[in-house]
Protein backbone atom coordinates (compact mmCIF):
# COMPACT_ATOMS: atom_id res chain seq x y z
CA UNK A 1 0.00 0.00 0.00
CA UNK A 2 2.86 2.27 0.87
CA UNK A 3 4.56 1.94 -2.65
CA UNK A 4 1.18 2.29 -4.75
CA UNK A 5 0.76 5.59 -2.63
CA UNK A 6 4.48 6.62 -3.32
CA UNK A 7 4.35 5.88 -7.05
CA UNK A 8 0.91 7.86 -7.49
CA UNK A 9 2.66 10.97 -5.40
CA UNK A 10 5.00 10.42 -7.68
CA UNK A 11 2.91 10.15 -10.71
CA UNK A 12 1.15 13.67 -9.53
CA UNK A 13 4.74 15.38 -9.16
CA UNK A 14 5.68 14.68 -12.37
CA UNK A 15 2.46 16.00 -14.20
CA UNK A 16 2.45 19.17 -12.13
CA UNK A 17 5.97 19.72 -13.44
CA UNK A 18 5.21 19.29 -16.74
CA UNK A 19 2.36 21.67 -16.48
CA UNK A 20 4.58 24.16 -14.82
CA UNK A 21 7.29 23.70 -17.31
CA UNK A 22 4.36 24.29 -20.40
CA UNK A 23 3.59 27.57 -18.56
CA UNK A 24 6.91 28.90 -18.30
CA UNK A 25 7.67 27.94 -22.38
CA UNK A 26 6.43 31.21 -24.64
CA UNK A 27 4.66 30.80 -27.95
CA UNK A 28 7.67 30.67 -29.88
CA UNK A 29 8.81 27.85 -27.72
CA UNK A 30 11.47 29.78 -26.32
CA UNK A 31 11.80 28.90 -22.06
CA UNK A 32 10.86 32.08 -20.10
CA UNK A 33 12.97 33.18 -17.13
CA UNK A 34 11.86 32.97 -14.05
CA UNK A 35 13.61 35.50 -12.33
CA UNK A 36 11.86 38.36 -15.32
CA UNK A 37 8.54 36.78 -14.92
CA UNK A 38 7.59 37.18 -11.24
CA UNK A 39 10.02 39.73 -10.33
CA UNK A 40 7.64 42.97 -9.02
CA UNK A 41 8.31 46.71 -10.56
CA UNK A 42 10.69 48.70 -8.47
CA UNK A 43 9.75 52.58 -7.95
CA UNK A 44 13.14 54.32 -8.46
CA UNK A 45 11.82 57.77 -7.67
CA UNK A 46 9.06 59.80 -5.81
CA UNK A 47 10.30 62.45 -6.80
CA UNK A 48 9.88 64.41 -3.35
CA UNK A 49 11.72 62.66 -0.98
CA UNK A 50 14.18 60.40 -3.18
CA UNK A 51 14.88 60.78 -6.76
CA UNK A 52 17.36 58.44 -8.88
CA UNK A 53 18.59 59.83 -12.13
CA UNK A 54 21.43 58.52 -14.27
CA UNK A 55 23.74 59.90 -17.31
CA UNK A 56 23.91 57.51 -20.62
CA UNK A 57 25.90 54.93 -21.16
CA UNK A 58 25.80 53.89 -24.42
CA UNK A 59 22.77 55.42 -27.16
CA UNK A 60 19.69 53.86 -27.15
CA UNK A 61 16.18 54.02 -28.18
CA UNK A 62 13.16 55.26 -26.14
CA UNK A 63 9.96 53.14 -26.01
CA UNK A 64 6.87 54.07 -25.19
CA UNK A 65 6.29 50.76 -23.38
CA UNK A 66 8.88 48.44 -21.96
CA UNK A 67 9.58 46.36 -25.21
CA UNK A 68 11.37 46.96 -28.74
CA UNK A 69 8.25 46.39 -30.52
CA UNK A 70 6.29 49.27 -29.05
CA UNK A 71 6.12 52.97 -30.33
CA UNK A 72 9.74 54.37 -30.65
CA UNK A 73 9.42 57.76 -28.35
CA UNK A 74 12.90 59.27 -29.06
CA UNK A 75 16.26 58.27 -28.87
CA UNK A 76 18.89 58.78 -25.92
CA UNK A 77 21.72 61.70 -26.39
CA UNK A 78 24.97 62.43 -25.20
CA UNK A 79 25.24 66.06 -23.61
CA UNK A 80 22.35 68.88 -22.94
CA UNK A 81 21.62 71.66 -25.54
CA UNK A 82 24.66 73.63 -23.51
CA UNK A 83 27.02 70.80 -24.01
CA UNK A 84 26.77 68.84 -20.08
CA UNK A 85 26.68 65.33 -19.93
CA UNK A 86 22.60 64.85 -19.81
CA UNK A 87 21.19 63.76 -17.46
CA UNK A 88 17.73 61.24 -17.30
CA UNK A 89 15.50 61.10 -14.11
CA UNK A 90 14.72 57.60 -13.20
CA UNK A 91 11.03 56.30 -12.61
CA UNK A 92 10.24 53.10 -12.67
CA UNK A 93 12.44 49.54 -13.07
CA UNK A 94 10.61 46.71 -14.94
CA UNK A 95 11.47 43.06 -16.21
CA UNK A 96 10.16 41.81 -19.02
CA UNK A 97 9.64 37.76 -19.61
CA UNK A 98 13.37 36.91 -20.63
CA UNK A 99 14.77 38.82 -17.43
CA UNK A 100 15.73 41.89 -19.56
CA UNK A 101 15.55 45.06 -17.03
CA UNK A 102 13.76 48.37 -18.53
CA UNK A 103 13.94 51.73 -16.90
CA UNK A 104 10.72 54.08 -17.39
CA UNK A 105 12.06 57.75 -17.16
CA UNK A 106 11.69 61.23 -17.94
CA UNK A 107 12.68 62.72 -21.19
CA UNK A 108 13.95 66.34 -21.76
CA UNK A 109 12.21 67.44 -25.10
CA UNK A 110 9.18 68.99 -26.65
CA UNK A 111 6.23 69.05 -25.32
CA UNK A 112 6.95 68.68 -21.62
CA UNK A 113 6.28 66.02 -19.64
CA UNK A 114 7.10 63.11 -21.58
CA UNK A 115 8.35 59.73 -20.45
CA UNK A 116 9.40 56.42 -22.19
CA UNK A 117 10.96 53.56 -21.45
CA UNK A 118 14.64 52.70 -21.99
CA UNK A 119 16.80 49.20 -21.58
CA UNK A 120 18.55 49.79 -18.24
CA UNK A 121 21.83 48.69 -19.52
CA UNK A 122 21.75 52.36 -21.31
CA UNK A 123 21.94 54.29 -18.40
CA UNK A 124 25.12 54.35 -16.13
CA UNK A 125 24.78 53.71 -12.51
CA UNK A 126 22.30 55.23 -10.91
CA UNK A 127 22.66 58.07 -8.42
CA UNK A 128 20.38 59.00 -5.61
CA UNK A 129 19.51 62.71 -4.02
CA UNK A 130 16.43 63.57 -1.53
CA UNK A 131 15.70 67.09 -2.18
CA UNK A 132 13.59 68.73 -4.31
CA UNK A 133 12.47 71.71 -5.59
CA UNK A 134 9.13 73.42 -5.97
CA UNK A 135 8.44 76.74 -7.98
CA UNK A 136 5.26 78.34 -7.14
CA UNK A 137 4.09 80.81 -9.45
CA UNK A 138 1.46 82.15 -7.66
CA UNK A 139 3.33 83.27 -4.57
CA UNK A 140 6.31 84.25 -6.33
CA UNK A 141 8.47 81.53 -4.02
CA UNK A 142 11.34 79.10 -4.39
CA UNK A 143 11.38 76.27 -1.91
CA UNK A 144 14.13 73.17 -1.69
CA UNK A 145 13.58 70.58 0.26
CA UNK A 146 15.40 67.76 1.86
CA UNK A 147 13.73 64.17 2.65
CA UNK A 148 10.66 66.32 2.47
CA UNK A 149 11.74 69.40 4.86
CA UNK A 150 11.90 72.26 4.02
CA UNK A 151 15.37 73.92 3.80
CA UNK A 152 15.10 77.67 2.63
CA UNK A 153 12.62 79.53 0.27
CA UNK A 154 13.05 82.96 -1.14
CA UNK A 155 11.36 85.29 -3.61
CA UNK A 156 11.52 84.51 -7.76
CA UNK A 157 10.70 86.47 -11.09
CA UNK A 158 8.79 84.08 -13.53
CA UNK A 159 7.35 84.42 -16.79
CA UNK A 160 5.14 87.06 -17.87
CA UNK A 161 1.47 86.47 -19.00
CA UNK A 162 2.96 86.18 -22.40
CA UNK A 163 5.91 84.02 -21.46
CA UNK A 164 4.86 82.11 -18.71
CA UNK A 165 6.67 79.95 -17.47
CA UNK A 166 5.62 76.35 -18.08
CA UNK A 167 4.10 74.10 -14.98
CA UNK A 168 4.86 70.40 -14.57
CA UNK A 169 7.42 68.19 -13.18
CA UNK A 170 10.99 68.80 -14.25
CA UNK A 171 14.65 67.95 -12.77
CA UNK A 172 18.01 69.92 -12.44
CA UNK A 173 20.22 69.05 -15.62
CA UNK A 174 23.36 71.82 -15.43
CA UNK A 175 25.01 74.11 -13.40
CA UNK A 176 26.80 76.92 -14.31
CA UNK A 177 29.12 78.88 -12.33
CA UNK A 178 29.72 82.28 -13.27
CA UNK A 179 32.30 84.53 -12.03
CA UNK A 180 31.44 87.91 -13.72
CA UNK A 181 29.35 90.28 -11.73
CA UNK A 182 28.26 91.85 -14.56
CA UNK A 183 26.12 88.98 -16.11
CA UNK A 184 22.56 88.77 -15.38
CA UNK A 185 22.89 85.42 -14.99
CA UNK A 186 25.52 86.40 -11.70
CA UNK A 187 26.49 83.86 -9.89
CA UNK A 188 25.08 80.75 -10.76
CA UNK A 189 22.79 79.42 -13.29
CA UNK A 190 20.65 76.04 -13.84
CA UNK A 191 19.60 74.28 -16.67
CA UNK A 192 16.34 72.98 -15.94
CA UNK A 193 14.22 69.98 -18.23
CA UNK A 194 11.61 72.50 -18.52
CA UNK A 195 11.09 74.15 -22.03
CA UNK A 196 9.70 77.75 -22.80
CA UNK A 197 7.21 78.70 -24.86
CA UNK A 198 9.37 80.24 -26.91
CA UNK A 199 10.65 78.11 -29.45
CA UNK A 200 12.99 80.86 -31.15
CA UNK A 201 15.25 80.99 -27.88
CA UNK A 202 19.02 79.46 -28.43
CA UNK A 203 19.45 76.42 -27.86
CA UNK A 204 15.78 75.37 -27.58
CA UNK A 205 14.72 78.03 -25.08
CA UNK A 206 15.54 75.54 -21.71
CA UNK A 207 14.00 77.32 -18.76
CA UNK A 208 16.50 78.23 -16.56
CA UNK A 209 17.07 79.52 -12.75
CA UNK A 210 19.30 81.94 -12.19
CA UNK A 211 20.64 85.67 -11.36
CA UNK A 212 18.22 88.91 -11.45
CA UNK A 213 19.20 90.06 -14.98
CA UNK A 214 19.57 93.52 -14.22
CA UNK A 215 16.80 93.75 -12.67
CA UNK A 216 16.51 92.56 -9.10
CA UNK A 217 13.83 94.86 -7.89
CA UNK A 218 11.23 93.07 -10.49
CA UNK A 219 11.76 89.85 -7.91
CA UNK A 220 8.96 88.97 -6.80
CA UNK A 221 7.14 89.69 -10.36
CA UNK A 222 6.06 88.39 -13.66
CA UNK A 223 8.90 89.76 -15.61
CA UNK A 224 10.71 86.79 -17.88
CA UNK A 225 10.46 85.02 -20.71
CA UNK A 226 10.07 81.60 -18.65
CA UNK A 227 12.83 81.51 -16.74
CA UNK A 228 12.79 82.06 -12.88
CA UNK A 229 14.95 84.60 -11.57
CA UNK A 230 16.54 85.06 -8.39
CA UNK A 231 18.15 88.12 -6.66
CA UNK A 232 22.05 87.86 -6.17
CA UNK A 233 22.29 86.45 -2.10
CA UNK A 234 19.29 83.83 -2.87
CA UNK A 235 20.78 82.73 -6.16
CA UNK A 236 24.18 82.37 -4.61
CA UNK A 237 22.75 80.15 -1.77
CA UNK A 238 21.18 77.89 -3.76
CA UNK A 239 24.07 77.45 -6.21
CA UNK A 240 25.80 76.16 -3.32
CA UNK A 241 23.29 73.53 -2.18
CA UNK A 242 21.46 72.77 -5.30
CA UNK A 243 22.63 69.40 -6.87
CA UNK A 244 22.38 68.05 -10.33
CA UNK A 245 19.48 65.78 -10.78
CA UNK A 246 17.16 67.34 -7.91
CA UNK A 247 13.29 67.32 -9.09
CA UNK A 248 11.74 70.26 -10.00
CA UNK A 249 7.92 70.95 -9.72
CA UNK A 250 6.57 74.47 -10.96
CA UNK A 251 2.95 75.10 -10.33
Amino acid sequence: MVTRLSLASMRRAVLLGLATLAMLVSADGSATATRGAHRPDQILSNETTYTRWAYVARLANIYASPSIHSTRVSRLHWYTEDGFPEIYLLLRAHWDRRGLEWVKLRIPMRPNGQVGWVEANALSRLHLTHQQVLVSRPRLRIYLYDSGHLMWSAPVAVGKPSTPTPPGYFWIRERFTISNPSSGYYPYAFGTADYSTLTEWPRGGVVGIHGPFYNPGGIPGYISHGCIRLRVPDDRWLGQHLKLGTPLRII
